[in-house]
């Protein structure tokens, strides 16, 4: 069969043989029993209810073995034949050229060089789903290869509910994961429930198709890393032989290394998988690899010395690290953590003085020790940073619930008041006021034609437009605009493409616009083929997470989840080709609420007109809930947008004299 027939067929009338165990495949580690017996019956009556009866005794039987062996029912036998990668959009089947690119977001999802666990269908962070299992991603497919644009596909945590009758400025696809009532929304009930193949962790970009490997979160990381630096430097531009220890080098973590190589500092990033810093130093993303401490001590002193930009990936766990350091009085300038405690007992976060498979191993059949030996290395991880704080170093919390976590463990981690943590969220402190209360976010967009130099030109576009902006800019926003500038123009160089032809920039609702309507252009044109657009749902309207996008809200609001909502509803009749909705994502299941959006650019009239009236509104949400929050930035930025927009009607924020209130 070909590429498209195999896609159309959807599950096959005829079961392929059973696939074997790819053990050179990173994959996810095996999920804690929690299932009853008669709970793993129910599992198994909703996995089959995907294949006809005469199939049931076989698939009864093989699928019982992988929820005992895997803690999770896959189906590895549907794994597709073909290779799983972006293609060209030309080459995908179907009646929709909205639902192809659908298809191919989708694919690049699952790539291997983009995936964390492919087989598994993970794409990041240990859990986050693209699917459940393999039917649902075959039944998907065929639903959208034979969508028109006059129906929408229903995706319910990766189960494709089916096509519906709606019309061409509907989106194609809407999606929904981990929607759980709230008081069945704890770590073990979402175990318990993506066990049952009900529901998935969509994380941010995974479950909504959307993710770009890791340049999707390497831009942000940047402009983290050199703000950072900003604060802490003297030059303020300046992070020559400046030393940033940090950990993780997973899906969204593996950006860290490659960011600070653009930054200009020495990166120092710990990883316990082996596969995973294999896979960043063979992709480039990290320079070098050491498997002992005191090699690491050497090559950091000479680094220092040298004031070399270069970025090492420690094969070990990062609390030894840390200690190393500060035995050795190895000065950090900057410290920060990207493990992915949002899921700390299932891969997430690894303990000291434990092997990695043997920790593996305790993971699944021993999961109360490995909690204790998780906490346990929480309490020294806080410890040994606090060590190296006390030395002047500025140590920002990556909104990965490291803080959290360590608090959860009985870890230093609180201010004096016992209320708030002693270190800042990198939302806080550098990308909230900085980059969210202005509107500046992580925009994205994926070439479909697959070539490299429809990419260039879209650069080149993108690069024309703020260069363009920047002449008129206000005071207030030009670091902004000059460190996308020059982002996009060491792009090419900085080789940051994984998987498909994407591209991320941070813009605001005004360069959005410009650019994405540039692009509409340039396609009407034929200069290039057809562009989708998208964003993290790191962003400043779509995420409500009260530990990270909204750490800087402070009228007490943080803990509302209305933006987000509103955000999804908005896109989806303003004219987003796809809009998902997720809870968990980031920071964890429970912890955060995340709205995203895609939007395919062919070249119409009809584009234009949508991507117009949706990029605004995406990105104004925002800054108008931060604007209300009384974030002075937002005052500002919602203030212009009116002044550019009259339509535009937003509520502003009268202020309190506080002596008002301090006197009553």
């Amino acid at each position: 069969m070909t590429f498209k027939e195999q896609i159309q067929q959807g599950i096959p009338e005829i079961l392929p043989q059973p696939k074997p165990y790819e053990i050179e495949i990173n994959h996810a580690p095996k999920r804690k029993e929690i299932l009853s017996p008669d709970e793993k019956k129910l599992a198994l009556r909703n996995a089959l209810r995907y294949f006809d009866p005469k199939d049931h005794v076989e698939l009864a039987k093989e699928f019982y073995a992988e929820l005992n062996t895997y803690g999770r029912i896959y189906m590895y036998r549907l794994r597709p034949e073909y290779e799983m990668k972006a293609r060209p959009i030309s080459e995908y089947p179907g009646k929709s050229e909205q639902a192809k690119a659908i298809m191919l977001m989708i694919q690049n999802n699952l790539d291997y060089a983009v995936a964390q666990h492919p087989h598994e269908l993970i794409t990041y962070g240990g859990n986050g789903a693209v699917f459940q299992n393999w039917a649902q991603y075959l039944l998907t497919m065929k639903y959208l290869s034979e969508m028109t644009e006059e129906q929408t596909l229903t995706i319910y945590s990766g189960h494709p509910m089916g096509l519906y009758p709606s019309h061409k400025d509907a989106p194609r696809v809407v999606v929904t994961n981990g929607m759980m009532i709230p008081n069945y929304s704890k770590t073990d009930d979402w175990e318990k429930f993506n066990a049952l193949g009900v529901t998935q962790y969509g994380q941010m970009t995974a479950g909504s198709y959307m993710y770009i490997g890791p340049q999707g979160i390497v831009h942000g990381t940047t402009i983290t890393v050199l703000n950072a630096g900003r604060k802490i430097a003297k030059n303020k531009e300046n992070l020559n032989g400046k030393l940033f220890v940090t950990s993780g080098l997973g899906g969204m973590s593996g950006a860290q290394p490659k960011a600070g190589n653009i930054a200009g500092c020495i990166t120092v990033c710990a990883e316990v998988n082996p596969k995973a810093v294999q896979t960043r130093h063979s992709q480039g993303w990290v320079d070098e690899v050491v498997t002992d401490l005191n090699v690491l001590v050497k090559r950091v002193t000479l680094a220092k010395a040298n004031k070399e930009t270069v970025s090492i990936a420690y094969q070990g766990n990062i609390v030894d690290v840390w200690e190393k350091f500060d035995a050795q009085n190895i000065y950090v300038d900057l410290g920060s953590d990207q493990t992915s405690l949002h899921n700390p007992w299932a891969g997430g976060y690894y303990p000291a003085d434990v092997d990695f498979e043997e920790a593996k191993n305790m993971m699944a059949e021993n999961p109360e020790l490995f909690k204790e030996k998780v906490q346990e290395t929480l309490r020294k991880h806080a410890a040994a940073v606090n060590k190296h704080t006390a030395k002047g170093t500025y140590f920002f919390d990556y909104g990965n619930a490291f803080l959290l976590e360590a608090s959860r463990a009985g870890a230093d981690v609180f201010a004096p008041n016992g209320i708030d943590f002693k270190y800042p969220s990198y939302v806080q402190d550098i990308l909230g006021p900085m980059c969210f209360d202005y509107g500046f976010g992580p925009f994205r967009w994926v070439c479909t034609s697959g070539k490299p130099e429809d990419l260039a030109k879209t650069d080149a576009i993108a690069c024309e437009v703020l260069e363009e902006m920047a002449k008129s800019a206000p005071a207030e926003i030009q670091q902004q605009m000059q460190d996308n500038i020059q982002w996009i123009k060491g792009a090419q160089q900085n080789k940051l493409v994984v998987g498909s032809q994407a591209r991320i920039l941070y813009a605001d609702a005004e360069g959005r616009i410009k650019i994405a309507e540039a692009f509409n252009q340039a396609i009407a044109k034929n200069d290039i083929g057809f562009v989708v657009l998208g964003r993290d749902h790191h962003d400043v309207s779509g995420t409500d997470s009260p530990y990270r996008e909204t750490s800087n809200i402070y009228d007490g609001s943080r803990f509302t989840a209305d933006m987000a909502i509103q955000n999804v509803i908005g896109d989806s009749f303003r004219g987003a080709t796809w809009v998902s909705i997720h809870n968990g994502g980031g920071v964890g299941w429970g912890e955060v609420i995340n709205g995203g959006f895609g939007m395919v650019l062919d070249g119409s009239a009809d584009a234009s007109r949508r991507l117009q009236s949706m990029l605004f509104w995406d990105v104004n949400n925002g800054i108008s809930r931060r604007s209300w929050a009384r974030n002075d930035e937002a005052i500002f930025a919602i203030k212009r947008a009116m002044e550019t927009q009259p339509l535009l009607k937003v509520t502003i924020p009268n202020l309190v004299d506080d002596t008002i209130l301090d006197n009553l």
